[in-house]
């Protein structure tokens, strides 16, 4: 969808590049097309490991730093964000350089869009396809308010916009912090920890000695760094799917993800238990909370001696899996 917008870009002359230097592409996600452009002059910047590990796989350099020529900006789904995309795009091109800006509907690119043209920025015409649109805007305008505000949050907790439950700890999350038990093992893993709620709140019980916590988002491994000031925790920007500890761990908490973009996909948050089972020992334990109508059940059966309901509500249940099975 996107390299389709992309393409009419280049065809049309709305997106001409300079003939030298190094183009920016903000915020690329999987599978994104580019091929229009020279991949040489290509420079991925992203804070979301799982997209910056298949880029570079494919030969993309992964920021290298300003200035550049021109860039690309991958519109994020939250507003705040984008907006702060865009402005740090401004700043890291050249002054007149070109940016294009791209996203789809359900993105806010209209919004977006409208913005621009209130803030005054000379735009090109939008081109619209696929479900999206795409329009040019020449870097140099300073685009002050439009930079990341960090929040503090109920709690205490830091949290930037764009990351999840931006504005409060997810309902899930709050579920399944109240289950912990007050003793936990000594080395335990937050998979997927977000901003650190559940974080914090396993270093309050009893017995815990290590505390790895996994996240593939950037700015929210930042946030957690800032909410959990605990010599015991360790924090790696890694892909939860693929992420493995020192030494394997006697306890998995987590509150999974299961959206790809706006479009759900449970196979996601099955990655997640997998791995978790992965990384436990024979006697290890899974904490976990998902959504209901996730079809996480049998998964679990058939790695895990041990599943038990331990409670949830109407939307969300909480699961306790031990005993990983080991493949023979």
């Amino acid at each position: 969808m996107r390299s389709a917008r992309l393409d009419l870009a280049v065809e049309t002359g709305a997106f001409v590049l300079p003939e030298a230097g190094p183009i920016a592409v903000y915020r690329p996600r999987e599978g994104d097309d580019f091929s229009s452009l020279s991949i040489g002059r290509l420079e991925v910047i992203s804070g979301f490991r799982p997209d910056v590990d298949w880029f570079s796989a494919r030969g993309y350099k992964i920021g290298g730093g300003p200035p550049y020529a021109g860039a690309i900006v991958c519109l994020p789904r939250a507003k705040e964000a984008a907006r702060a995309l865009i402005s740090r795009a401004l700043v890291e091109v050249s002054p007149g350089g070109p940016v294009a800006i791209d996203g789809q509907k359900t993105d806010g690119i209209d919004a977006i869009l409208r913005d621009c043209r209130a803030m005054g920025l000379d735009l090109t015409p939008a081109l619209a396809k696929a479900h999206g649109k795409l329009f040019v805007v020449r870097a140099g305008p300073d685009l002050t308010g439009w930079e990341v505000q960090p929040r503090l949050i109920e709690g205490g907790f830091q949290t930037v916009p764009g990351v999840f439950s931006a504005d409060g700890p997810d309902r899930g999350s709050v579920l399944l912090a109240d289950v912990l038990p007050a003793k936990m093992p000594a080395r335990i893993v937050d998979l997927g920890a977000g901003w650190g709620y559940l974080s914090r709140a396993i270093l309050a019980r009893d017995g815990v000695m290590e505390l790895d916590v996994v996240e593939a988002e950037n700015d929210a491994l930042d946030c957690a760094e800032a909410n959990v000031n605990d010599p015991r925790a360790r924090f790696h920007w890694a892909d939860a799917r693929t992420f493995r500890p020192a030494r394997p761990a006697h306890a998995v908490v987590m509150n999974p993800p299961f959206h790809t973009g706006r479009d759900a996909d449970p196979s996601l948050g099955l990655a997640f238990i997998k791995a978790a089972a992965g990384m436990l020992v024979p006697d290890g334990t899974l904490w976990l909370v998902a959504n209901r109508h996730l079809p996480y059940d049998r998964s679990l059966a058939t790695l895990f001696r041990q599943v038990e309901e331990i409670g949830g509500d109407a939307a969300f249940r909480l699961t306790r899996a031990s005993h990983p099975i080991r493949a023979r």
